[in-house]
This record gives structure tokens, sequence and C-alpha cells, in this order.
């Protein structure tokens, strides 16, 4: 048993721990926390709280599938993310939305009243699930510390906790005025808690599965001998199956709509591409959680047969019955890591919710107005600081007076319904456009008023008044009418709920037209990839308005230095003269959108709306206009298209204009190499024949050596002009490979030894390694032999003296590997690609002029291509390397080969 203090202790630790996570990735900012896919798709398992970690064992428990539901669902609809959550996420970009209630109310018009309305669901539907969250630390707490819960909550330790994350969340949850920039520290934190949990549950079921039992055989052996195990792991006919498939749906609905998770994966999101990685990231994860659930659930049941405990917190009751503190204290961290996540991304997120759609446009815009950038910025940061802290204790509050004896599965279900009222908006703003404001609001209310009074009375009014519950009872009995038989009441609230508010909103939709603002936003965000790139220009607004008058808003909220920077970039972007007094449309939505992330997208529009004022539209001139607007849009699209390929080409025409400016130097100096190395024994020869011609007398050994030096003069110039008309007919394709089997070390000891003699001359130590185990190959020997020579002839001139050759023969996959490494000069890093060109000679070799014509290598690397092979020269740290790749099999053909 660990005792209260000690245990507290290891929780203020592991907040502390939390703390510096948070500390740090504000600090550093390094690309391991910014653009980390991981971290993002870690951030997404803020979904898994203590109904997952404790609320589904008991369910498996208990209830047999019933507990899959809650990951079939979101694994389900996560893969339709690429799809839907692109779009969701470029849509509050470019809005600068903020919160679940910003993204659904700005496609109605922009409703303030709308938004306040989504802001009081959400507290309603989450509130309840942050107790809920708060009531697993403190029964966890006292169930590992073996004490009773305390009724004075003064002296409950749980009590301490929740401050203690209260005073986390208020403190870094607000560091960021605007609420749409990224919470660096807080999605670091989360990411951490996120795989703390599930290394937990790991550990935890590896410690049931192979110590508590002899492997997930044995305890299916054993749980199979309950009366009730097949009935508990059947779907039970048509009936389970409908409950379950609608619980699904619940759960998969969840996973886009719970203001915790549009935070995460929207708002948070910094690339489109991280939604790739969290596609499967995020599923695995969950699987993972799924494996485990079974083993324990009913690894507890065998543990406990027969004894009063809770079946949701057999994670810690497993390795309490086997006095194990240490996985007893991780289990409790892990389902600790799951309810901290939660709390504080809800808090943040309601805390938004709550003042920019409830406090700031309802009680303090007015005050706004007056005041400058550093007292609103104040008010804001504490408004939010406060309503964190209080929500958290009212949630506090919420726990101690009405779910204290409820199941942890049955408020998170009930939660999920209620937030889930606000689906056919959500989903109706991204993909149609006769959506209306009144209908949607009329839907929402609806749905809300049958889970109120089907769910939320019966749950937590019987559990605070039981006194009533009979006289309740009877008047539930009137609407029988609508019970269904075969679904159980969540499913069957969540059925009713959801065909009222869906039937509602389309049916009004259709019925009563919405007015231009409404229709405006609407192909805004159906379309929001047509207006991507110019979104101010879709923003439809007529009327009069002026520059100063917005400015001095703006300057209000942003102060002036940044609110100059962004005109700056406006009149940049649109090319607008910066003395320019009256404002179009486009300025009205860009200084929304610059308001929008610190007081809420409502009260943004209320403030400009203030200082300007706009003429009425009519539906029919909305229209023409985004007519107009979309066609103007794929003009400049095909323009942008247009100029990206005029600018493409032009950059290719000066690509290759330096190729031929290069070419053509690489000719001259070609041509120059060729006529010094033609001129050399050209002038050797004539200067032996004059003075042969000129003197009869000449000695005989004289006239012998002058003779030899002409030989010898000529031989050179025909190998110079052989070696052109080589390499012309080798890039032609006219010289036939001879395609033989043959010893490649014989072969290259043939080319190695008619030049080991100037080799040994230079004193150069010449070795060979041979990690063949078979040395026979197919190629033209005689063309080898030449290649070989023509890289053992260059690295003989560049090596130093007393230097060193090394050759290496090794066969790797389907092919010989060979290379020929000598110390000395590396070869300029610019030239290590052009050294193959048959124009090319180093610029870096030496004062002099170097010898031969340039040819070599580039014959060298024909040869190898012929025989389908590669060449390549690489600098290492006291030489040049040559590596020739020959291909095992080689494609033999009777004609001339064509490469």
């Amino acid at each position: 048993m660990m005792s209260s203090f000690a245990l507290f202790v290891v929780v203020l630790l592991y907040l502390a721990l939390l703390f510096v996570v948070a500390h740090l990735a504000e600090k550093k900012k390094s690309k391991l926390w910014i653009n980390n896919p991981y971290i993002y798709a870690l951030s997404l398992a803020v979904y898994c709280t203590a109904w997952t970690y404790y609320g589904s064992i008991g369910v498996a428990a208990t209830s047999g599938l019933n507990y899959l539901p809650i990951y079939v669902g979101p694994i389900v609809i996560i893969p339709a993310w690429i799809f839907i959550n692109t779009r969701i996420v470029r849509i509050s970009r470019i809005n600068k939305i903020s919160s679940l209630a910003d993204f659904i109310s700005l496609r109605y018009g922009n409703s303030r009243s709308f938004s306040a309305v989504i802001t009081i669901v959400c507290l309603l539907a989450i509130v309840p699930y942050i107790g809920l969250q708060i009531k697993a630390i403190s029964e966890t707490f006292h169930l590992v510390t073996k004490t009773p819960v305390s009724q004075n909550i003064l002296t409950d330790n749980a009590t301490f906790v929740v401050v203690l994350i209260a005073l986390f969340s208020s403190y870094y949850g607000t560091r960021y005025v605007d609420a749409s920039e990224k919470r660096l520290g807080i999605i670091s934190a989360i990411a951490l808690e996120s795989f703390l949990k599930l290394f937990f549950i790991i550990i935890l079921g590896l410690f049931v599965i192979y110590f508590a039992f002899d492997g997930f055989s044995d305890i299916y052996e054993k749980a199979s001998k309950f009366e009730d195990f097949k009935q508990k792991n059947t779907f039970n006919g048509i009936e389970g199956a409908l409950n379950w498939m609608i619980l699904c749906i619940i759960s998969a609905t969840a996973i886009c709509i719970l203001p915790r998770q549009f935070h995460t994966a929207i708002v948070e999101n910094r690339q489109e591409k991280h939604i790739k990685t969290a596609i499967w990231f995020f599923p695995l994860y969950l699987l993972i959680f799924t494996i485990f659930i079974f083993p324990i659930a009913w690894g507890g049941r065998l543990l406990f047969n027969g004894q009063n405990v809770n079946p949701e917190f057999y994670s810690i009751l497993i390795p309490q019955y086997f006095d194990n503190t240490l996985i007893t204290v991780f289990v409790f961290l892990g389902g600790l890591s799951s309810c901290i996540s939660m709390i504080i991304i809800s808090a943040i997120t309601l805390s938004i919710m709550l003042s920019n759609n409830l406090i700031i446009p309802y009680g303090l815009l007015g005050k706004f107005k007056s005041e400058n950038e550093i007292q609103n910025t104040r008010s804001i940061t504490n408004i939010r600081k406060i309503s964190i802290f209080a929500l958290i204790i009212m949630a506090f509050a919420f726990y101690k007076y009405f779910i204290l004896k409820t199941s942890l599965d049955s408020v998170g279900l009930i939660s999920f319904v209620v937030i889930a009222q606000l689906a056919p908006a959500f989903f109706g703003a991204l993909f149609w456009r006769r959506g209306t404001y009144k209908g949607a609001v009329v839907g929402l209310l609806a749905g809300l008023a049958i889970c109120y009074f089907g769910l939320i009375i019966p749950q937590y009014y019987f559990s605070y008044n039981q006194e009533f519950k009979g006289v309740l009872r009877e008047m539930y009995t009137l609407f029988d009418f609508f019970k269904i038989p075969y679904l159980s009441k969540i499913p069957e609230i969540f059925f009713w709920s959801i065909l009222v508010n869906t039937g509602l909103f389309t049916t009004i939709s259709v019925s009563v037209k919405g007015n231009y603002r409404e229709r405006n936003f609407a192909e805004l965000y159906v379309d929001v990839d047509k207006y991507i790139q110019n979104h101010e220009n879709a923003f439809i607004w007529r009327g009069t308005a002026y520059v100063s008058d917005i400015k001095n808003i703006l300057e209000r909220f942003l102060g002036k230095k940044k609110t100059e920077q962004a005109l700056r970039i406006f009149n940049l972007k649109y090319n607008i003269d910066s003395q320019t007094e009256t404002a179009d449309s486009r300025f009205i939505k860009f200084s929304e959108n610059l308001l929008a992330g610190r007081i809420g997208t409502a009260s943004a529009k209320i403030l400009i709306e203030g200082v300007t004022k706009e003429d009425k539209i009519s539906l029919k001139e909305v229209l023409n206009i985004l007519e107009e607007s979309k066609e103007n849009i794929t003009l400049n699209k095909k323009l942008t298209e247009k100029s990206k390929e005029l600018k493409q080409l032009s950059e290719e025409l000066t690509v290759a204009n330096e190729s031929l400016i290069i070419k053509d130097r690489q000719k001259d100096d070609f041509l120059d190499s060729v006529a010094h190395e033609l001129r050399t024994p050209i002038t050797a020869i004539r200067s032996a024949g004059e003075i042969l011609a000129d003197d009869d007398d000449i000695p005989a050994d004289i006239k012998r050596e002058f003779l030899n030096n002409i030989i010898t003069e000529s031989d050179r110039l025909s190998e110079i002009i052989n070696d052109i008309l080589y390499l012309d007919k080798l890039e032609h394709g006219e010289i036939a490979l001879t395609i033989k089997k043959n010893d490649i070390t014989e072969t290259y000891r043939k080319a190695l030894n008619p030049i080991l003699h100037l080799i040994q001359q230079k004193d150069i130590q010449v070795s060979e390694t041979n990690l063949l185990t078979e040395s026979v190959f197919e190629y033209d020997e005689a063309r080898m032999i030449q290649l070989f020579q023509n890289i053992l002839g260059n690295a003989l001139k560049f090596a130093d003296e007393q230097g060193e050759i090394q050759t290496r023969f090794l066969k790797n996959e389907n092919a010989l590997n060979i290379t020929i490494f000598n110390t000395g000069k590396p070869i300029p890093e610019d030239d290590l690609e052009m050294i193959f060109n048959k124009f090319y000679q180093s610029k870096n070799q030496n004062i002099l002029k170097p010898t031969g014509s340039g040819l070599g290598l580039a014959i060298s690397k024909q040869i190898i291509e012929a025989h389908g092979g590669i060449i390549y020269a690489e600098n290492k740290s006291s030489g040049v390397i040559f590596t020739i790749s020959l291909p095992e099999n080689i494609y033999k053909k009777d004609e001339v080969e064509q490469y």
C-alpha cells in the first residue's frame, strides 16, 4: 500500500515533468516539436480519457463487446479525415477560426446568437465529462492509497490535485491572446501523456497476460467457463448488432465534433501533410489499446469473481492483488495522464468559446472599444484564465454532487450523444450549400430537448433527487409510444434526437431562404479549394467604410506596430496604395480575420460593423458576384499556370544556354589541348627531319637516335588521332562488343603489367584485394583492359611520390564492383561530375598544362556504359577513388551495340 503523501508527491513530480516539457517546447521551438507529425498524431489521443482507460474495462467485464464501439467508430471514420479534416483545416486557416463554435456559426452567417447556443451546448456536454475525469482521479487516488473518499473537500487530497491541474491549464493555456495560435507547449505535454498512457496500459496488459496468467489462451480458456461469457462476447442477434452499430456511429461522430478533438486536429494542425500520418498512426494507437482491454477485463473477473469490487478499476485492483506497487502506480499515472490531457484541452477550448462567444460579445465589447491594446490583451487573457479555473472547479462540484454514484461509461456516452447534436449543422456546413441558420438552430434545439428529457434528467436529476423519482417516472410513461424495443436507452435517444434534428434542419433549410451572408459563407466552405488563394476576394460586402476607422479598432487589439505591419502586407498582396482612404470588401474580411483569433469571429464582425455602413445585397446579386468571382479565380489560375510554364521554359532555356556556353568553352579548351598535343610530336618530327636533311655527316648513332624519335613521335601522333576517332565511334555505337566469359582479376593484371614499371619508378605501392567467391564474368576483355589502363594511367599521373594504388573486387547484389583508389590531390568537388566529359580537363591540376587530350576517362565511361554499367569518382580523405559497377548478366547482341 502507498501512503497518500507519497502518491501526492508522485503526482507533483509528474505534473512538474509536464511543466518542464511544455516549457522546453515553448522555449526551444525546435523542429522536433514544431514539424513533427507524430507529436500531432499523439496529441489526438486526448480522445482516450478515463472512459477508455477505466470505463471500457468495466464495460468489457459486464457488457462484453459493447466496449469496442468507442474504438471501432473512430478507426472507421479516421481514414476519411484526409478529405474531411483537410477541408476543415483550410477553412479554419483562412478564416482564423479558433473553436468549434466559430467554425459552425461562421458558416451560418457568422451569427452571434448561434455561436452562443453552440457554446452552451458544449458547456453542458463537456463539463460533466470533465467531472468524470475528476471522479476517476479521485477514486483511483483513494483506491491506490486504500483510503476512504473524504466528504470534506478541503481535506481530500484529490481536491489539491484538481487545483494543481487547474493552475497548470490556466497558465499554459493562455500564453497566447490569439486563440488561433498554436500552443506548442501544451500540445507537446499532451503528446507525452498520450505516449505514457499507452506505454503503461501495455505494461499492465503484459503483466496480466504473462504474470497473473499463463498467456492469453489461459485467460480465454478459464473465462470461457463463465455462464455469460458466450453471451457477452457475441452480438446476440439483430438487436445487439443494431445497438453496437449505433454506438459506433456515436463514437465516430464524437471523434470529429468533440471540442477537444476539433482543437487538437484542426486548430493545432501546423501542416496538412501531418493528417496523412495521423490517419494510420492514431487508428494503430487505438488498436493497441483495444488489444489489452479483453485480457484485463476477463482477468479481473477471474481474480475477483464473487467479490464486491468495481470492474471499472480492475486495472488498479489486479496489480494490487499481487502486491505490485510499481505497476499499480504506473497504471494510476496512465489513468491520470488520460484524465489530465482531457481536462486541460477541454478547459482551454471551452474557455475560448466562453470568452469569444458569450462573455465578450454579450458584455465587454463596449469596454474594449475604449481601452488600448495592452489593457485589452490583459483583459482577454484574464477572462480565459478565470474561465479555465472556474470550469475545472465547476466540473469538480458537478462530480461531488451529481455523478458521484454514476458509472464512467454512462457519463461518457451521454456527453457523446449531446455533442452529436451539432453533427447535422457541422457536416451540413461542409457539404450542403442550402443549409440555413434557422434550420440549424431549430434542429439543434429540438435534438437537445430530446437528449435532456430522455437522458440528462433521468441520469443526473434522479441521482440527486431520489424522492421525486417515482413522479417523474410516471410522466415518462406517456412517451412509451416512441420506445424502440430492440434498442437500449442511449442508442434509442441518439436515434430519435438525430432523426428529429436532421429532419428539421433539412426541412426548414429547403423551405426558408437564408440571407446573403449565409450563402456567401456556404460557397466559401463547400468550395474552399477554389477560393483558398483569394478568399478575401470571395467575401461579399457593399457599403461605406474608411480605412482609418477600421485601423483604430485594430490598434486597440493588435497594437500600432502589428496593425501597420498587417496593413503593409495587405497592400502589397493586392497592390493597393497605402494612402487609400476607403475600404473594400477585401479589407473588411482581412480586418475581421485579424480580430477573430482574439475575440472570435462573431465579435470581430460586430466591431467592424460598428465603424462601417453596409448596404443590403439581394441573394441574386450574391450568386452573380460569386459566379463572377469563380470565373475570375479560374482565369487567375490559368494565367498563373501559364506564367509558371513560361517561367519554367525560361529557366530551361537559361540552363540550356549556360550549358552551351560551357560546352563551347570546353570545346575551345579541347581544341587547344589537341592542337598542342598534335603540335608537339609534329614539331619534334620536323626538327629531327631538318637536322637529318641539313647534315649529311651526322654520326650513325645520333642519326639512329633522331630516327627513333621520329618513329616514337609518329606513334604518339597516331595514338592521339586514334583516340579521337575511337571515342567518336564509341559514341555513335559503331564498335561491337565481344562478350565472353573471362577472369576479371586476370584481365586486370593484363592491364596493370605494361605500366607496372612506370608505377614502380615513382615508388608507388600497388595492392589488390579480392573479395570474390567467383571471379569469372561476361564482358569484352579488350575494352576492359583499355578501361583499366586509362584509370590506372590517371592514378599514376596524379598519385604522390611513394603513394599507393589500391584495387578491390567485390560482388554486390547482381553487379561486380571494382574500386581503384590512389593517394594524392583530390578532384575539386565541382569537377567530379565533369571529369568524364570528352572535352574536359581539370583547370586545378597544376600550373603546367596537363598532358593528354582529356579523352581517357571519356573513353572509359563509354566502354562501361556499353556494358550496361556505371563509373563515377569520389574524393576520400587522402585521395581519389574510382568505382566501376559491371552488371553480372550483359545482354548479348549479334549486331552492333546501341546505347
